[in-house]
């Protein structure tokens, strides 16, 4: 090659800036952003990788198997409920569900929609409604999804027939509630979950202790070959049953006080009211009617689903628990603690008397000529504290409550401050769901209500269980039974013991104490005292329990409502009177005689009481 070769004569096309182009290298940068891109794209398909098959791997697993194989979730039975001496009032009937294989439905979009529509006529249920329990549905859990829970045999018969692709009419169960109305109040019932499809407890013990009650469903797989025919099946998890729950109720009593309440109110031409008894040494609930009632297996029973809308619909309201979730005037009941708080300020003594002659004049500033009057209920002469209780004379209450003259009485103030010592005012918390509060009125309420000042009118409202004031029968009852207790007051309960499926104990009463006002001997002596003669004297508002084979303290009262136009009847009281084992309330609405009509009520009581648990008891009535 000639020493005079040079590349610019062999490429005369190109300069000689192109060919100082082509021979630059390439920037070092250019490959690390090259670098990094690679690096970036193959750790995040690394990372899915990863998540796919190690997160994740039990989930995708479990659903590749649900589309090759059925899973078949097993219902666990709910647990049993009883009462104290172990009777049965809440257990389980067979029954049948239906359930949908997603994995199969989700394959054909076609199928999926007639299986609806075929779903949706032969339950009868709308198609709307269907599709909002499957999306309602927690998928992640499994692909078979119940959709239509209790169908009836014959529903059940029918769509076994069809053979449709991806139903499934399997083995269920059902609640079944004995005497059902008598015990509704207390047990509640089931329903669908608001979210999800599973059945849970919605009012009562059932919704209360749900999480206790609710048992652990197993899972059956169905393994099929590739043509769909099952060639085995394997029990992968035994079903658990829910734990069986003790309640506090005594279910004779409780069905003797249903009987008397509704002969009772019958023979008024009135459908309201409430019957409790409690064990004053435990807070145990004995017994607990609320009336009107409704049949609790009307919500699990598919051929009276129709009844439900007129449960609902029923103007007397009968699915509110008048015993937990009523409010109201107290009445003279709650002249009893006005007689503690009394005797404790030293407002008044043991001595000390009132003379009723049938109303109270205090002087009118408006009108001097024209003094308001506070009527007594009847003219009862000079009374004390015993006296005043035993016939629940009023006018020893206002002067007590409100003072009169040159006698200071306690005052709103201190009213208030015992009424909430005594915790009223406040829930008991009781294993009843919707529990009310009441209403402690107050001159600053008021006026901020009205526009109107605290009189003294208000005060002697309030000091005979009128007015604003308004409690449950719970709180009532409560309060009545500490005194009964010697002034020991205990949180009320209606369950005894929880047991899971080997009856290993897991949860066990432990009584607890709220208040212990038991110091008070002299306050405590004069108002049991008081309760005691308004039964065994001819004068008190009771006196018609005198001849019981049981000794009783008690105290009537009767609330006027509605603007008069209504009362209210109260009747508290408690047996026997040294060492009380039960104290009862009996509440009537809009009843005819005022207190008159909650007696004959406490007389079958504490009579049955005492023929059952006391003179020949069938069962122990201690732990």
């Amino acid at each position: 090659m000639s020493a005079d070769f040079d590349l610019n004569n062999m490429l005369p096309e190109l300069g000689k800036d192109s060919v100082e182009y082509m021979e630059r290298p390439i920037a070092e940068k250019v490959f690390l952003f090259c670098l990094s891109i690679a690096l970036i794209l193959g750790l995040l398909v690394f990372s899915r990788i990863t998540f796919l098959n190690v997160v994740k791997a039990e989930h995708y697993s479990a659903r590749s198997e649900g589309n090759a194989n059925k899973e078949i979730a097993i219902p666990a039975f709910r647990g049993l409920i009883t009462d104290r001496y172990g009777e049965i009032l809440a257990k389980n009937a067979e029954t049948f569900s239906v359930f949908l294989n997603l994995s199969e439905l989700f394959k054909d979009e076609a199928k999926f929609e007639s299986t609806i529509m075929e779903l949706s006529k032969t339950l009868s249920v709308p198609i709307s409604t269907l599709k909002e329990a499957l999306q309602k549905s927690n998928l992640n859990n499994s692909s078979i999804i119940p959709v239509q829970r209790n169908i009836s045999t014959q529903q059940a018969i029918a769509l076994k027939g069809r053979e449709l692709d991806g139903v499934l009419v399997l083995n269920d169960y059902r609640r079944e509630y004995i005497d059902g109305r008598i015990f509704s109040h207390i047990i509640g019932y089931t329903g669908i979950a608001e979210e999800g499809n599973n059945i849970v407890g919605k009012t009562g013990l059932e919704k209360v202790y749900n999480d206790k009650l609710t048992g652990i469903e197993g899972l059956s797989i169905q393994y099929r070959d590739v043509s769909g025919s099952i060639i085995d099946e394997r029990i992968e998890n035994t079903a658990v049953p829910g734990n069986t729950l003790e309640s506090t109720i005594d279910a004779d009593l409780q069905r003797e006080f249903y009987e008397s309440m509704q002969n009772n109110l019958a023979n008024l031409n009135r459908d309201g009211g409430v019957a409790m008894a409690m064990d004053p040494r435990s807070g145990e609930i004995l017994a607990l009617v609320s009336l009107p009632d409704y049949d609790n297996n009307v919500f699990v029973t598919p051929s009276r689903s129709d009844e439900i809308s007129e449960i609902f619909a029923d103007t007397r309201q009968p699915l509110f628990n008048r015993a937990v979730s009523g409010v109201y005037n107290p009445a003279s009941t709650i002249k009893t603690l006005v007689g503690l708080a009394a005797l404790r300020e030293e407002v008044v003594d043991d001595v000390f008397g009132v003379n009723s002659k049938g109303y109270i004049e205090i002087p009118n500033p408006y009108n001097p000529d024209n003094p308001s009057r506070f009527l007594d209920w009847k003219a009862h002469g000079w009374v004390n504290i015993r006296s005043a209780l035993a016939r629940s004379s009023n006018v020893y209450f206002y002067v007590a409550g409100g003072g009169f003259e040159d006698l200071v009485g306690l005052g709103i103030k201190r009213l208030r401050e015992y009424w909430q010592y005594f915790k009223l005012g406040e829930q008991t918390g009781i294993d009843l769901a919707f529990e009310a509060e009441g209403n402690l009125p107050s001159p600053e309420e008021k006026e901020e209500r009205t526009g109107q000042p605290w009189r003294i009118g208000d005060t002697y409202n309030i000091s005979i269980g009128q007015g604003d004031l308004r409690v449950t029968p719970i709180q009532l009852l409560r309060f009545i039974a500490s005194i009964a207790a010697d002034g020991k007051m205990y949180k009320p309960t209606l369950t005894r013991k929880i047991t899971d499926p080997n009856e290993k104990t897991i949860y066990q009463h432990q009584i607890e104490q709220v208040l212990d006002y038991s110091d008070w001997d002299f306050e405590l002596t004069e108002v049991q005292a008081g309760m005691a003669h308004a039964v065994t004297k001819d004068y008190g508002t009771a006196h018609l329990l005198a001849n019981l084979p049981i000794s009783v303290a008690a105290k009537t009262g009767s609330a006027q409502v509605q603007n008069n136009t209504k009362t209210n009847a109260f009747f508290v009281g408690y047996a026997p009177v040294k060492n009380p084992e039960i104290v009862i309330l009996i509440l009537v609405e809009d009843a005819v005689e005022g207190s008159l009509n909650t007696v004959p009520v406490a007389r079958d009581i504490f009579t049955w009481y005492y023929e059952n648990r006391v003179k020949n008891p069938d069962v122990e009535t201690e732990r």
